[in-house]
């Protein structure tokens, strides 16, 4: 009959392999908790690799992490994991097999004081759950907009965490942490997503501020609970809001439990490890104490995007709505100021009319959904919010000494939704006519 080590040097298909098999089951005997009736057995193999195939040892070292801390819960979520990833890269024998000893480990009677991890982590007073979970098998956006030297810092991140084991072998391995920081709309958690669905893991999402809990001693523990899920769990962890918690801990209006909650989060977030991944986003990166900066060693800044990224966002939000080249370069100019999350929306409203109305929409139409939009938060930085609530030879003239060659007496027509000849007129005499 066939061992199981040499089971699975063949289901593997790895040529010119050593091998040995690493049994915890002894190690477990010696625990009191474990010397049952029942004999649970947790066979686990380091694959020494001559020629390496390095993409599944980051789950087998996080299998044989959490069995040599008799963490069982981290063996099982690893183990169903690796059965996923094992699957979907053309193994299903070894995938199947894995799955079958969780299923027998299921049938099995277990040691009274070890439990297996299935539910979301809870408030300890309110029992609502800390964290969400987030779809990502139908995650249909678009690619997400960076700057080169933005997409540099992400790409970087994302190899360094898919060859963790790899670097840890050789002793650099580092931080897995990233720190997204800029204004609200500005792709924060559109790239979380994106950075979760690359990597092939469940995503999580936990509002910090959901954290803190009327009674002060509990938010410790609901820290506590939330970092212990994540080091079980083949995930990406996303802290959003993260000034919530992770504040400056000199603030003089704060209370002195709140910054001790913020030496409990930052004592949570070294004891987790680097080899598990967090993702943090603020809105409010000056109210980050130092001493978390220091935890996170990528860091990425999403800030307002320029012509070109505007230019790019468009293009994405937009279809199946058509405009022309000439359009969209006014679209992009007008919509200086303005976040991803804004020109999404203005592309969302313009689809929605195009379906009610059952004509496509026009550039007026944009025009005006622009303006609407620029009211409120930021005006100042959009120069189209200074158009609202001024006449038609106010526009005009504003547009037209903006950019003479871009608003031409035929662009500020279809703007203002009038004839280029009325439009003309419009132009106060000074201004001059189209060069």
């Amino acid at each position: 009959m066939q061992t199981e080590e040499a089971f699975l040097c063949n289901t593997l298909n790895i040529k010119r392999i050593g091998f040995y098999a690493l049994s915890v089951s002894v190690a477990m005997r010696n625990v009191p908790a474990f010397r049952q009736p029942v004999d649970i057995r947790l066979k686990l193999w380091y694959i020494y690799f001559m020629e390496p195939d390095n993409r599944f040892m980051n789950e087998v070292f996080r299998i044989i992490n959490g069995a040599l801390r008799l963490d069982i819960d981290k063996v099982r979520n690893y183990t169903s994991f690796l059965a996923d990833k094992l699957e979907a890269a053309g193994d299903k024998t070894s995938a199947i097999r894995l799955r079958k000893m969780l299923v027998e480990a299921d049938h099995q009677l277990h040691p009274a004081n070890v439990t297996f991890a299935g539910a979301l982590p809870v408030d300890s007073e309110s029992r609502f759950p800390l964290i969400e979970r987030i779809n990502l098998k139908e995650w249909v956006e678009p690619p997400v907009v960076l700057s080169q030297e933005q997409a540099d810092v992400v790409n970087e991140f994302l190899t360094i965490v898919k060859s963790y084991a790899q670097l840890d072998a050789q002793g650099v391995a580092g931080s897995t942490g990233l720190l997204m920081y800029g204004p609200p709309g500005t792709g924060k958690s559109r790239l979380a997503r994106h950075i979760a669905f690359e990597l092939g893991l469940e995503l999580y999402l936990a509002r910090l501020d959901g954290l803190i809990s009327s009674f002060l001693g509990s938010t410790s523990k609901n820290i506590r609970a939330l970092f212990d899920f994540a080091a079980k769990t083949p995930c990406v962890l996303f802290l959003d809001e993260f000034d919530a918690i992770a504040k400056l801990r000199g603030d003089s209006q704060e209370l002195g439990e709140l910054k001790r909650v913020v030496n409990s989060f930052i004592q949570n977030l070294d004891s987790l490890g680097p080899q598990s991944i967090i993702i943090a986003a603020t809105n409010h990166e000056g109210l980050l104490d130092s001493a978390v900066w220091r935890r996170f060693a990528y860091r990425l800044e999403l800030g307002f995007p320029d012509f070109e990224m505007r230019r790019k966002l468009w293009l994405e939000f937009m279809p199946p709505i058509n405009f022309s080249d000439r359009d969209l370069d006014l679209l992009v100019d007008l919509s200086e100021g303005f976040t991803g999350s804004d020109i999404n929306e203005v592309c969302g409203r313009l689809k929605r009319r195009q379906l009610t109305a059952h004509t496509p929409p026009e550039l007026k139409d944009a025009f005006n959904i622009l303006q609407n939009i620029g009211i409120g938060e930021g005006k100042e930085r959009r120069f189209i919010s200074a158009l609202r609530g001024t006449d038609v030879d106010g526009v005009a003239r504003t547009l037209r000494l903006r950019n003479k060659r871009l608003y031409s007496s035929a662009a500020l027509a279809q703007l203002l939704g009038v004839s280029k000849a009325t439009a003309y007129r419009h132009l106060p005499k000074e201004v001059g006519v189209d060069g």
